[in-house]
């Protein structure tokens, strides 16, 4: 839930800044936030370690009911699915950012990503969608350089279970408003 952001909001006076995410769960999610600290990020802080599915985005705050209804919705279409963290990428020279790779879970991401992304958050982003978790965004390019090579030999490997709703306060800091879980799905067994 980094730099990019666009307003839906009809209202800019009673407007919230809202983000929507698969969170990274401990120990991997507070490995990578202490990592995104040491590098020096600013933002390391404020934003929890996360795969983006709707960036920052204005909306009225009175439609966060039908916004949590839609991606209440969007939850309940879904299914859990495995995501395999490996290694580091970077959109440099596009963008000034350092990320951890997804190598498994892409098409998870993109469908539940499609289905957020619509009705009343239906909204054009800047860039394709491409699934990853940010550690370094905006810095110099040696540092930007050196968390590329930090997290180089990262793995981790976790279930999606759903997506969160973060709102952006006042102080700068994304906190959780609502998780949204998948239907628990079960092995099926023959007879």
């Amino acid at each position: 839930m980094g730099a990019e952001h666009r307003s839906l909001a009809s209202d800019p006076e009673h407007a919230r800044m809202i983000g929507v995410s698969v969170p990274v769960p401990d120990p991997y999610g507070a490995y990578l936030q202490r990592m995104r600290e040491s590098f020096g990020d600013p933002l390391a802080g404020a934003i929890p370690a996360h795969i983006t599915l709707l960036p920052p985005t204005e909306v009225d705050a009175a439609a966060l009911p039908a916004i949590e209804t839609h991606l209440a919705a969007a939850a309940a279409e879904g299914e859990r699915f495995w995501i395999r963290l490996r290694g580091t990428g970077t959109f440099r020279p596009v963008s000034p950012v350092v990320f951890v790779a997804l190598a498994d879970g892409i098409g998870g991401c993109e469908a539940v990503q499609a289905r957020v992304v619509s009705g009343p958050l239906a909204r054009e982003l800047s860039f394709p969608y491409h699934p990853h978790v940010t550690v370094a965004h905006h810095l110099p390019e040696d540092v930007l350089d050196r968390a590329f090579k930090s997290l180089a030999e990262f793995r981790a490997d976790f279930e999606a279970t759903g997506f969160s709703l973060y709102l952006h306060g006042a102080d700068g800091i994304w906190r959780p408003r609502r998780h949204f879980a998948f239907p628990a799905t079960w092995p099926s067994t023959s007879d």
